[in-house]
């Protein structure tokens, strides 16, 4: 039997639900989740492996139609390398997205020689004839693409999808070793473990401010120690990381730490320490040293 393999790139505004899909079809927890948009920063791969095929999939920013600093233009641009290089494109949306504001995203669909499915997430809080016309809707919007209802959160046609796609696939070996499942390496985990905890534990721009970079990783059998600085951009934020006498910071910390040890399957000493980078969203140097950008 032949063999193929690919590279699936998931799109689509933020909050539709795109990291909650990619890991449902994965069945690992690669994209850290939060009910707030943007949380997703990077393209992150996770890949399913099968003998008889490959699927690469890469988790995307959600796109945004006016960014407001360089850090949000990197994302943006994570989803237009994403449209470039796909051999499947997931578009992913739900009955709460306007048209003109995925306007930018569905001529992107249009345009592109790759096959391409439109995902209609969160089925389950539509009634039947509503997602009957949003399935109608999508076909006369993108007649070139199939369009599959799921619900990402409780795994409803996950499968469906899995199975669209491998049909969609070319023939190829596999890009990745079969054991491999992620390009990310710890670290880069550790960190957006942590800054889950932020988006979850503080609220207006406080989670959007932050960076999360891991400074220090010294492994050992049964412990290992780890130290991670988060970014702000002004004293005041800082002060509200930290808390009255360290509590919410202590409180992050333990949330994370024990995300950690499921994820390295082994005791973690989480130290968390809190400076101040002046406008590092905006910042080309810092967001080079950080990873969002090559230059």
């Amino acid at each position: 039997m032949s063999h193929k393999s690919g590279f699936v790139n998931i799109i689509g505004l933020p909050n539709t639900g795109k990291s909650t899909l990619m890991n449902a079809l994965i069945g690992e927890r690669l994209s850290i989740i939060s009910p707030k948009a943007q949380t997703t920063r990077h393209r992150i791969l996770g890949i399913v492996n099968d003998e008889n095929y490959q699927v690469v999939f890469s988790d995307t920013p959600g796109f945004i139609n006016q960014p407001a600093y360089k850090l949000q233009n990197s994302m943006n641009e994570s989803v237009a390398g994403a449209l470039e290089d796909a051999d499947v494109l997931l578009f992913v949306t739900d009955k709460a997205q306007k048209d003109e504001e995925q306007k930018h995203l569905i001529e992107l669909v249009e345009k592109s020689k790759v096959p391409s499915i439109v995902v209609i997430n969160k089925m389950d809080l539509c009634e039947k004839k509503e997602l009957e016309t949003l399935v109608n809707l999508w076909k006369e919007k993108l007649p070139k693409s199939t369009v599959i209802t799921i619900s990402a959160a409780s795994g409803i046609n996950v499968k469906k999808i899995l199975k669209q796609i491998v049909e969609l696939l070319p023939e190829s070996p596999a890009y990745y070793d079969k054991d491999q499942l992620t390009d990310r390496n710890v670290r880069f985990f550790v960190s957006e473990m942590v800054r889950e905890k932020i988006f979850l534990n503080y609220s207006a721009e406080i989670p959007y401010s932050c960076q999360v970079e891991v400074t220090d990783y010294n492994e050992s059998e049964t412990i290992d120690r780890i130290k991670c600085v988060i970014y702000v951009e002004r004293e005041g934020q800082k002060a509200i990381i930290i808390g009255k006498g360290g509590s919410a910071l202590k409180k992050t910390g333990t949330e994370a730490r024990i995300e950690i040890e499921k994820f390295i399957g082994k005791k973690a000493h989480l130290e968390l320490v809190v400076k101040v980078r002046d406008k590092w969203r905006n910042d080309p140097l810092l967001l080079k040293n950080f990873g969002y950008t090559n230059r």
